[in-house]
């Protein structure tokens, strides 16, 4: 496979890309459940899919679309659907959950009608919905660094405000914190990661990366840090197994991620339960 990844540039490019999500997705994850968002990544990942949908139909329909990476509409529906749920929850001060629901039926609902509308992309459209090796370009690759610089750079300058935004987002408003517009990079943000994903993990898999080593690492983390820090080795194994996997057996690469990432956590769990059981046993 090695020989392999240095002659074929689309496996170069999975592999780089895989690389950097593995990283820039559970680093925001970790934010994204301490805060209890977890679901807005569902919402923002099934916007993601009408605008890949649209973008897809609009390539058959308008000669102007036909060359145009549908990976830029993906990232300008994630975006708008991020900037509609702050505006929903600021609409619905005390029924703020009813923003993601919406905005979630609003996707769903219009990536049905698109792909309705549509004629013969039904194998693109299931490279996007659950990631494709063989489809990451070299424009999508340098789509994907763009976006970690930017997650990166974000994480760095507002790391403090994050974590006293995540857990005390009251204290936070208290102290004189430009909440709101830091809320509202975050979900842009969180917008640009799942968009940049859904290449290798998949529309519709995407939030799973997002969340699943974060869950795994908080069951055997002692710190907010450590927390960060498994929940980057997690993913990052679970990218790798995963594609290799994905590579020998020929699957699509989101759901063997995703399921190489279930796996880690069972394997937690289960340490973590014999870890407590050898614990008691010791002290009694």
């Amino acid at each position: 496979m090695i020989d392999a990844i240095f002659t074929y540039d689309f496996l170069q490019n999975a592999f780089g890309a895989g690389l950097i999500i593995g990283v820039i997705a559970p680093l925001l994850g970790v934010f994204i459940v301490v805060r209890r968002l977890s679901l807005i990544a569902d919402a923002l990942s099934h916007v993601t899919l009408a605008g890949i949908a649209g973008s897809l139909y609009l390539s058959q329909s308008v000669a102007v679309f036909s060359a145009l990476n549908p990976l830029f509409l993906g990232i300008a529906a994630s975006v708008g659907g991020s900037v509609l749920i702050e505006r929903l929850r600021t609409l619905y001060k005390h029924y703020e959950e009813l923003a993601i629901p919406i905005i979630l039926s609003a996707g769903i609902g219009f990536g049905a009608i698109f792909i309705s509308l549509a004629q013969g992309f039904s194998n693109d459209l299931f490279g996007y919905l659950f990631g494709s090796v063989s489809a990451v370009s070299r424009e999508d690759l340098l789509i994907v660094v763009a976006i970690a610089i930017v997650v990166l750079a974000f994480i760095v300058v507002f790391f403090k405000e994050l974590f006293v935004l995540s857990f005390d987002d009251e204290y936070a408003k208290a102290s004189g914190l430009p909440a709101k517009w830091i809320h509202f990079m975050f979900m842009i943000v969180t917008a640009l990661v799942i968009a940049g994903s859904m290449r290798i993990v998949g529309i519709l898999l995407v939030s799973s990366l997002m969340t699943i080593p974060v869950a795994a690492a908080m069951r055997v983390s002692k710190s907010f840090k450590q927390t960060i820090t498994l929940s980057i080795i997690f993913g990052e194994a679970s990218v790798i197994a995963g594609l290799i996997s994905a590579f020998y057996f020929d699957l699509a690469p989101g759901g063997t991620i995703v399921v190489t990432s279930i796996l880690l956590l069972l394997l937690v769990l289960i340490y973590k339960k014999i870890a407590v059981s050898v614990k008691r046993g010791a002290i009694a």
